[in-house]
């Protein structure tokens, strides 16, 4: 098969990630699936956006949240079946959504047949699919901080699990492991799938030496700080796949290292990934100076390799921007503006587009042997309870305000969040500037961030306070507020001023536009 040409398809979108278990659920038992989103499908062709992530819907013991899989090429009963997903990925593509799944590639469940057998005996055929030592190093795990290595009693040896212990990481350099997991790409991608999101994809090369790091003495993880050669070859080998397949196959990374200029390695020579996470956002306070620092780290790095950024401001595994920034509604549509506006491909975390925050967990209520549940709450769709989850309790409580916030409300609501989203999404698919153009910083007052977007004679200016004080923004010439995050004075012209906690996107005045 001749390689196919590509285009850029996932530059020009906004991509939404679905989380199913908690998006929408179609058989009443309290737990979201994937009849259920189909349901949903239109809700979110409404919202504008052009792609889904679909995190994991693999069979798994969930351990993990569906992270530790022990089955590749199928759907676990709690979701639906098979045939949902091709359901799914036809009735997306009937109303022009791409879709994406989630491919684990560091490790699977410790129920998986492929590591049954490897810990059956010492000389199973499957024994180095797994990495097994006699002596354990340093290396310490994510989410418990423990060891990285476990004893088994039966094979007398320890394996390693950069996450939980019910999580065997995978020998990447076991050429079988290498066909085995090509084949579950060509599997999903055989069925229609538009690409993957590739979790921790950084952990799969291993130093070879097994030594000791010095890092995990100090109490950090081997999620945060692996970063192997043999990674990037496993990444080209992937991408070659990839690219063999028509219709524009993506692959984006979670390399989940907090340096700017090390994630931007793992693009490579346009031969690795097409796309990559930047954490730094996600880690990032209600702050000017912060953001600022981070959007110009993003065009230095990533810009010196022509590398195509993203930005997220929630996911799966980080407490929701609103809560983040201290359940503040202005902020959260600020930020939304924000998001929306910067040179790069969005990710919007199922919810966000609601505003809503953390729920409220106790040990109770507690899912997540990580602690992340709070982000993970169900969708409030309609305003009374049990807000569109009929039959059994939801797997989590819902998050605060459910009612105020559900999707019901927010549609009749004049100046929701929800409908502000919307038009954000709508404005950006009418404005090459905000969707491919190039972006530069605009001086302004410290407590302000302000930027321009443009491309060929496409304009738009983007101002946010981060203050809770008024500011002026001063422009010469008559610009027009497209967007506003409150919603007030849009399609009127801009004075230069900025209310507390106010974001806008303004045009100059006469040019065409739809929003």
């Amino acid at each position: 098969m001749s390689v196919t040409q590509h285009s850029t398809w996932w530059k020009n979108v906004v991509i939404y990630q679905v989380y199913p278990r908690s998006f929408a659920d179609g058989n009443g038992d309290g737990v979201g699936d994937l009849p259920g989103l189909i349901a949903r499908l239109d809700y979110l062709k409404a919202l504008g956006v052009g792609a889904l992530w679909l995190s994991p819907v693999y069979p798994s013991p969930m351990c993990d949240a569906g992270y530790d899989i022990c089955d590749y090429t199928d759907i676990d009963p709690l979701f639906g079946r098979l045939a949902d997903l091709d359901q799914l990925i036809s009735e997306a593509h009937k109303r022009g959504l791409k879709l994406l799944m989630d491919f684990v590639p560091n490790h699977t469940s410790d129920q998986h047949p492929w590591f049954i057998e490897s810990r059956s005996s010492r000389d199973n055929p499957k024994r180095d699919w797994y990495i097994w030592r006699d002596q354990p190093n340093n290396w310490r795990a994510s989410i418990d901080g423990g060891s990285a290595w476990t004893w088994d009693e039966v094979s007398q040896q320890y394996y390693l699990h950069f996450f939980l212990p019910q999580q065997p990481d995978l020998n990447w350099h076991n050429p079988q492991v290498v066909e085995a997991m090509h084949d579950v790409l060509r599997f999903w991608l055989d069925r229609g799938v538009d690409g993957f999101r590739i979790d921790v994809v950084h952990c799969v090369g291993k130093d070879p030496t097994f030594a000791d790091d010095p890092r995990c003495m100090a109490g950090e993880t081997m999620v945060q700080i692996n970063d192997q050669p043999y990674s990037h070859e496993v990444l080209r080998g992937l991408r070659r796949l990839v690219d063999h397949y028509p219709g524009d196959r993506v692959l984006i990374g979670e390399v989940n290292i907090r340096s700017t200029a090390r994630v931007a390695a793992y693009y490579g020579a346009s031969d690795e990934l097409h796309m990559s996470f930047n954490f730094p956002p996600l880690d990032a306070p209600w702050d000017p100076v912060v953001f600022r620092l981070c959007i110009r780290e993003v065009e230095s790095c990533l810009g010196q390799q022509s590398a195509w950024p993203t930005w997220a401001l929630s996911n799966h595994d980080n407490s929701r921007l609103r809560s983040r920034y201290g359940g503040s509604l202005a902020r959260a549509n600020a930020a939304a503006v924000m998001l929306l506006s910067l040179r790069g491909t969005p990710f919007i975390f199922q919810g966000d587009e609601l505003a809503l925050e953390d729920t409220q967990v106790t040990a109770q209520t507690r899912v997540d042997p990580g602690g992340r549940d709070g982000s993970r709450a169900p969708l409030p769709w309609l305003s009374q309870a049990p807000h569109g989850w009929s039959g059994k309790a939801p797997w989590l409580p819902f998050p605060p305000d459910a009612e105020a916030l559900a999707v019901q409300t927010q549609e009749t609501a004049s100046h929701s969040t929800l409908k502000l989203y919307r038009r954000l999404l709508h404005c950006r698919r009418h404005s090459a500037a905000l969707r491919l153009g190039a972006w530069e910083e605009l001086p302004s007052h410290p407590k302000l961030l302000a930027y321009r977007r443009y491309c060929g004679d496409d304009e738009r200016i983007v101002c946010i306070n981060f203050d809770e004080a008024q500011h002026t923004f001063a422009l010469a010439g008559d610009w027009i507020i497209e967007v506003a995050s409150d919603r007030q004075g849009e399609n009127q012209l801009f004075d230069g001023t900025l209310g507390a906690q106010k974001a806008v996107i303004v045009c100059r005045k006469g040019t065409d536009h739809e929003c």
